[in-house]
């Protein structure tokens, strides 16, 4: 698979003589392929948001019984043809996608027996891509090095490096820009808060990583996250043009299972407070002293002898 990687950058190379054109024309070519998978998961996902009330009332009815309810979610998958795995098919194609671009990316650029020069792997020694990288130091597109790592970049020349850090943050832009797209039009029952916004940063977090790792492999990400957001604006106008549509149905049944389960939450917590035997107790009724005020002890003066309060006898003469 490495070897397949490679070669399909150095046929585009053959066409582009350019790297940076050559990885970012592999990226649209990945990107094109995983499309129909990322169209098919969208509405499977928009689908079972669309049967979340349903589903928050099976897990009440069969609160008791794991199995039951089990048995009863399978049987509303079966009968609105709903696959809860759909929404995963995306990811499971990207990861070896990942891992084969990282390896054969890194092939390319892989180091001579001197620890200096290119020995590049994966590729035919006849062909054009083997040819200007064999025995070189820099793989230069657009005056950047696409081999060189920014953190690198920053070391070497600080100014030069700035370079290479603005086009990180360029992508963490983008990052930040698809996941906003996608969190705008997404309705959790369970997701809180502080978990949305983490979920919007978290892509951002990651873009930063490719700071330790070949400027190619920034590009390579850059052309597929410009993809994703034409993808993104693609699935808005598909599956959320108007209030009849999929998605606003799913966004409404997603409100609805969202407050089904803050009524929830709320009657728990009422029904503990009211059950809890270790809340303390308090009296409301007030019982007057026995005796009444009579019975009451006189307070004795600060300052003063508690015996100086006692009348003495007069003596006897």
């Amino acid at each position: 698979m490495f070897e397949l990687a490679a070669r399909l950058i150095s046929m585009f190379y053959a066409w582009t003589h350019d790297y940076a054109l050559a990885i970012g024309l592999v990226a649209v070519v990945v990107m094109l392929l995983i499309t129909p998978l990322t169209l098919k998961s969208t509405k499977g996902m928009l689908e079972m948001q669309r049967l979340q009330p349903e589903m928050r009332r099976l897990q009440a009815e069969f609160k008791g019984d794991r199995q039951k309810m089990n048995e009863a979610m399978m049987k509303l998958y079966q009968e609105h043809k709903v696959n809860p795995m759909a929404s995963c098919l995306p990811i499971a194609a990207q990861m070896p996608v990942f891992i084969i671009m990282f390896q054969a990316l890194n092939g390319l650029i892989s180091k001579a027996a001197d620890g200096v020069t290119f020995a590049p792997k994966y590729l035919n020694k006849t062909s054009e891509l083997y040819k200007s990288l064999v025995g070189q130091t820099e793989m230069v597109s657009f005056g950047i090095d696409l081999a060189l790592k920014p953190v690198d970049a920053v070391r070497d020349n600080f100014a030069t490096g700035l370079i290479y850090v603005f086009l990180v943050a360029a992508l963490a832009a983008l990052y930040f820009a698809q996941q906003k797209m996608v969190a705008s039009r997404t309705v959790s029952p369970t997701m809180s808060a502080t978990q949305a916004k983490i979920m919007q940063y978290l892509p951002v977090f990651f873009a930063f990583f490719q700071l330790f790792l070949p400027t190619g492999l920034i590009v390579y990400y850059m052309v597929q996250a410009v993809i994703r957001i034409v993808q993104q604006q693609y699935i808005t106008k598909r599956f959320y043009g108007n209030d009849s549509s999929l998605g606003r149905q799913a966004q409404a049944a997603g409100e609805r299972a969202r407050e089904m389960s803050k009524d929830d939450k709320e009657s728990k917590k009422s029904k503990k407070e009211i059950t809890d035997p270790k809340a303390p107790f308090v009296s409301k009724r007030v019982t007057p002293p026995k005796g009444g005020a009579s019975s009451a002890k006189q307070s004795t003066p600060p300052g003063k002898n508690r015996s100086s309060a006692i009348p003495r006898k007069p003596k006897k003469s």
